[in-house]
């Protein structure tokens, strides 16, 4: 049960991630490169990827409430009772900031089925990546400290998610045509730097919150073990986005060495997204 608990966290923070990134990325950060309607046929099929995204998210939320309600019931069984269902969303504050996430998910799958305005669809995609961030080791902690944690994690979330959706938008236009893609890269290089300083340092706050240390003890057996091979995994991302970087600044140089730098940056990025969806189900090893 446990197991499937992980797989479907994994599922999920990756679709909501991935879903913000697009929506930011396409619709805001590379909107004046890319125009209305700059990438043609793939951006036609970059909005539906968009709608399966969307629906993949609503079913795999869905399957997160059901897991977690077996969990806390102790049998399959539980996971497929309304009643035991209804319990968790009622009683719950995981079930109450649950209610709201699936809400807004299946808002957004209706927003990117109607010919709505961007506006709403970058909104619904941010509202829905926020209500992620109380989820998780956040709820440990009551009052003013416990929303400080949940503010931080936003920022978190929010930086991964517009590295992360990046990262795919410029795979996903690696066979484009009539797109400049040394400027979308050189834009997202430039805005990458504050955007891994906001990671890094969100991710060290979380960490000094959760342990009471710099690091957690033991640093390599269980959550300093996760946490440890997340860090080396975002070191590796970072290296990748500074040779890239180096690369780009040679207008001599080609570019078509970085398509596989940057998918290999963005399997880095989802192999990390696993290390957290491990780290939200073990508990964090206290100083003292």
């Amino acid at each position: 049960m446990q197991d499937a608990l992980i797989l479907c966290r994994f599922l999920h923070f990756c679709v909501v991630l991935v879903l913000f990134g697009l929506c930011l990325c396409r619709h805001a950060l590379f909107a004046a490169l890319l125009g209305r309607n700059g990438i043609g046929r793939n951006d036609a099929q970059l909005q539906k990827g968009l709608h399966w995204l969307a629906a993949a998210g609503l079913l795999s939320g869905i399957a997160w409430l059901s897991l977690t309600a077996a969990s806390m019931g102790g049998n399959w069984q539980d996971g497929l009772d309304p009643q035991t269902v209804l319990l968790v969303l009622g009683n719950t504050f995981f079930g109450h900031v649950w209610s709201w996430h699936l809400g807004l998910n299946a808002l957004l799958l209706i927003a990117l089925l109607r010919p709505l305005a961007t506006f709403w669809r970058l909104a619904l995609s941010t509202l829905l990546l926020l209500t992620l961030a109380p989820v998780g080791h956040g709820a440990m902690f009551d009052g003013f400290e416990g929303l400080l944690l949940i503010l931080n994690q936003a920022v978190h979330l929010l930086a991964v998610s517009t590295w992360l959706g990046g990262l795919v938008l410029l795979v996903l236009l690696a066979g484009a045509r009539d797109t400049d893609k040394r400027a979308l890269l050189l834009r997202f290089s430039g805005v990458g730097y504050f955007l891994v300083a906001a990671i890094i340092v969100t991710g060290l706050i979380n960490v000094r919150a959760l342990s009471g240390a710099l690091w957690p003890s033991p640093a390599f057996s269980g959550f300093g073990l996760i946490l440890s091979i997340k860090l080396a995994m975002v070191l590796c991302m970072l290296a990748l986005a500074l040779f890239n970087r180096l690369v780009l600044l040679d207008p001599q140089r080609p570019i078509g060495i970085l398509k596989l730098s940057i998918a290999v940056e963005c399997l880095l990025g989802f192999a990390a997204v696993a290390a957290v969806s491990l780290l939200g189900t073990l508990p964090p090893v206290l100083a003292g």
